[in-house]
């Protein structure tokens, strides 16, 4: 049997589980967003309706608006925690392997239902987080009735689990070679100019792919406000994840949940699409040569 029949052979289980998990319901979601289809009910095609309906909806802009605030507040603060935690533990010290492995376990179980349930256990009115506040002076925060409040608690959880950024910042660190900094150090540059101009430019492929990562993980963010705030309040954290899950299982519309994922999934892209566009005008790539 030649190579080229034994690879295909190899790949007929992906082909396979790509197919049938992935093409399939990616366009059968796509000629379902046209139809009125209630599950136990054969779709009935009507068109644009969905997308129309959509546009009047005012708990989909709700949402909408929501699920950008929870973005842009995520985001980047993952982004900064975990470079500013890959710094540290890029020193040498004694037991750095344990702090590194401590430090990305909150990704592995940070996304889980058990760690939703402490979450909501944590910053309930007489939680830990308000009995903190309490000690040092500072009134209990309403976490779970003031939508700013609930907002910033959703995106605490999400920044917690920064352990896979810092692993990626981790090893991009590692790579950037010391001889840079010494010649950094001999021009005068302090730690912070040897930050700016050393460290930064050679992390910004990396800073380019979490940040492409993150950006897509936050607007799929589902765990949280599901078992935490359940939407509330008055739908200020009704992520869009929420109601399209709401629409397609709760009341059964799977032809409007399937026009909301097409929506987002064009989101998401075009944010992508975006951030790609102007990478070029802060994303340095190192050729062979050594020139940026």
């Amino acid at each position: 049997m030649s190579y080229k029949k034994r690879g295909i052979i190899y790949i007929i289980p992906w082909l396979f589980g790509f197919v049938v998990f992935t093409i399939y319901p990616f366009i059968t979601s796509l000629i379902l967003s046209f139809t009125d289809y209630k599950i136990i009910y054969q779709p009935k095609f009507i068109g644009l309706s969905n997308y129309i309906n959509m546009l009047k909806d005012n708990i989909f802009w709700t949402s909408l608006f929501a699920t950008f605030k929870f973005v842009l507040l995520t985001v980047p603060f993952k982004l900064i925690f975990a470079l500013v935690v890959a710094m540290i533990l890029n020193f040498k010290l004694r037991g750095i392997n344990f702090y590194r492995t401590a430090y990305y376990i909150p990704s592995i179980l940070g996304g889980n239902i058990a760690v939703s349930i402490l979450w909501k256990l944590i910053f309930q009115d007489k939680g830990i987080i308000n009995q903190i506040l309490n000690n040092f002076g500072f009134h209990s925060l309403p976490w779970f009735s003031n939508e700013y409040a609930s907002l910033l608690m959703l995106s605490l959880l999400r920044i917690w689990q920064f352990g896979s950024a810092m692993v990626i910042f981790l090893a991009a660190l590692k790579d950037i070679p010391l001889e840079l900094y010494e010649a950094a150090w001999i021009d005068g540059a302090s730690k912070i100019k040897a930050f700016m101009h050393v460290t930064i430019p050679l992390l910004t492929p990396i800073i380019f792919f979490n940040l492409v990562m993150q950006l897509i993980q936050s607007f799929q963010e589902f765990n949280g406000p599901y078992m935490i705030t359940e939407g509330g309040p008055q739908y200020k954290t009704y992520l869009y994840s929420l109601m399209i899950y709401d629409n397609g299982f709760k009341y059964f519309n799977m032809g409007y949940a399937s026009a909301l994922s097409w929506i987002f999934f064009l989101i998401v892209m075009l944010f992508t699409l975006l951030i790609f566009k102007f990478s070029k005008y802060w994303v340095f790539y190192s050729d062979e040569g050594g020139e940026n």
